[in-house]
């Protein structure tokens, strides 16, 4: 089984995986949360997270960061070896939930299923009327007015 690594700015990276445990109670032992405190040197956010990779002995890790060029990506990258262990940023809640429920794949189709899930969670929503009803234009003057 894969596991899933969150590094992001505290405290995304721990609400994240609550999120993601709400969803999936049995999916604790697949995924861990690191929040990269903010004035901790980089190099001990580091050890925590190999530590961290360290004590849950996973054979192949998905690392899920939240900026891409930020503390916790640049520390991903030391972690990420492109064989066991990949690395896909801009992590949200539908890419985690994408990835825990296809935890058992391959750590390629792992990758991309991150990927999917990441791009179609993003979704612009029309704003409807209440009861579907039709929506004035909000220069329309209210019929309760009166203008003198």
């Amino acid at each position: 089984m894969n596991g899933i690594l969150i590094i992001a700015h505290a405290p995304l990276a721990s609400a994240l995986r609550t999120c993601a445990l709400h969803v999936f109670p049995d999916s604790a032992a697949a995924m861990c949360a690191l929040d990269v405190q903010p004035n901790v040197p980089p190099e001990e956010s580091l050890a925590q997270a190999r530590a961290l990779l360290r004590q849950a002995g996973w054979p192949e890790t998905l690392i899920l960061t939240d900026v891409f060029g930020a503390t916790p990506c640049n520390v991903a990258q030391k972690l990420s070896d492109g064989v066991h262990a990949r690395l896909v940023t801009g992590v949200n809640l539908p890419m985690l939930l994408r990835t825990v429920s296809y935890r058992h794949e391959s750590l390629e189709a792992l990758v991309a299923r991150a990927m999917i899930g990441g791009t179609q969670g993003v979704i612009q929503v029309a704003v409807t009327a209440p009861q579907n009803q039709a929506r004035r234009a909000p220069h329309d003057q209210d019929i309760r007015d009166h203008q003198q």
